[in-house]
């Protein structure tokens, strides 16, 4: 067999391979995405649990922001969407993603605003005979 092996499965050392030209994260990367991550926990975690800021309308705010930050981090850093990667494919799938996210949960939140508005008034059961 004359077929040269080697060609057919090497890879350039690049972080490229012959899937899509998708690009592989190198250990740097994936160590700045994992500190990253566990900032992106842990501070918000120690804001409810040490109650630092009083108003529990901020500290949720300041909680969902750095849960967006910490998506985004795990896009860029694991699952690698770029606009390099598969000729932007990647990144048109994420935007399409997050359209879809955002009509449902503003979907979901108005649907929830209108019930609790037009729902009957509990009765006092305590008062009945």
């Amino acid at each position: 067999m004359t077929t040269d092996s080697h060609a057919l499965h090497s890879n350039d050392g690049h972080g490229h391979d012959d899937h899509g030209g998708a690009a592989h994260g190198s250990l740097k990367s994936y160590l700045i995405g994992f500190g990253l991550s566990v900032i992106l926990t842990a501070v918000p975690f120690w804001l409810v649990m040490t109650g630092t800021i009083a108003d529990k309308a901020v500290t949720a705010l300041i909680v969902l922001v750095l849960a967006a930050v910490q998506i985004v981090v795990h896009m860029v850093y694991f699952l690698h969407m770029n606009t390099r990667s598969e000729n932007g494919w990647t990144m048109m799938a994420m935007i399409f993603t997050v359209v879809m996210v955002v009509i449902a949960l503003t979907g979901s939140l108005w649907v929830m605003h209108h019930l609790n508005i037009n729902m009957m008034p509990m009765h006092d059961m305590s008062q009945m005979p």
